[in-house]
């Protein structure tokens, strides 16, 4: 699976400035690393279809998306606060009208990762669904 590697003022500034902040509709993702069982946190973007929320990867096959692979809860946070999910992978097929959402809530910001991966199957969706306590 294709996967674009972000630059590096995205991953040392830019993404903890977003997490901070909620700059451009950013929550922070939560996830168990595969190998430490480490926490990971990434600023995302969910986007809504229908009754669902939706994660998308802009990137591909990220570490991130390895992560939730690996064990599907995650948490979003926002400064209102957190939400545990059980997230699950959207087949391919199924990620178009995701996708199209996605860029439109995102905007001009996600132009690039879309041209340079335009195929659906290049960016992992997952579909969230609130964890029961």
């Amino acid at each position: 699976m294709a996967y674009l590697k972000p630059p590096w003022f995205t991953v040392k500034i830019f993404n903890r400035i977003a997490m901070a902040t909620g700059i451009s509709n950013t929550e922070t993702l939560a996830v168990t690393k595969r190998g430490s069982r480490e926490p990971q946190h990434i600023p995302v973007v969910t986007v809504d279809v229908g009754e669902t929320r939706h994660l998308v990867s802009t990137d591909g096959e990220s570490r991130w998306v390895k992560n939730v692979r690996a064990n599907p809860t995650v948490t979003l946070a926002t400064k209102s606060g957190a939400v545990t999910y059980q997230a699950r992978e959207m087949p391919a097929p199924q990620r178009r009208p995701i996708l199209t959402a996605y860029q439109h809530k995102a905007g001009r910001a996600v132009d690039g990762y879309f041209r340079k991966l335009p195929d659906p199957a290049d960016h992992p969706v997952f579909a969230l669904t609130a964890a029961t306590s």
